[in-house]
């Protein structure tokens, strides 16, 4: 059984710009870390920077996941990873999960987590662009990426991603 995250008050709020409800319940905002800091009061208790550079340092944790704008994560094992501990926080912590823009890292990051969380992947595309935005997921590689993905199963064990176009999978730890 999940948490009830409104009675912690750790969720995000329901009304607050560009969280994703997962199916389990849990919340995930994304972002454009180009559109500036989140208002007051909406702060991530952790984000996770889906970026080429690495990010400025903020006043939260940030776990840095190194990734070329419009392309694919550069060490997809650590960003599976990455996702599966952002899921695994999400139960009872503010995640964040941002790029530049908000769109193609974010929402192929989203999208993992979606199927992580349960969601087919080859519904997950089409899934974040419904409950986050239309433009999510931007390239045909990230749509591949993210069709490659597994859950995690209920006891949530992680199982493999593709580490590259080629569909080739390795076992990402939790």
């Amino acid at each position: 059984m999940e948490p009830d995250l409104t009675a912690t008050g750790s969720a995000w709020p329901l009304d607050a710009p560009d969280v994703v409800v997962l199916p389990s319940g849990r919340r995930v905002r994304g972002r454009g870390v180009r559109t500036g800091a989140p208002p007051a009061g909406l702060e991530p208790t952790v984000s996770y920077q889906c970026t080429w550079v690495r990010p400025a340092p903020q006043p939260w944790p940030v776990r840095w996941v190194r990734w070329p704008d419009f392309g694919l994560p550069l060490v997809p094992v650590d960003a599976r990873a990455a996702l599966c501990e952002a899921w695994e926080r999400a139960a009872t912590e503010r995640v964040e999960v941002s790029c530049g823009g908000g769109n193609g890292r974010t929402g192929t990051a989203l999208a993992v987590m979606a199927v992580i969380d349960g969601v087919d992947p080859a519904d997950a595309v089409a899934w974040v662009r419904e409950h986050y935005r239309p433009t999510a997921v931007e390239t045909l590689w990230q749509r591949r990426w993210v069709a490659g993905a597994q859950s995690t199963g209920a006891r949530g064990t992680t199982s493999g991603v593709p580490v590259s176009g080629s569909g080739t999978t390795r076992q990402a730890r939790p």
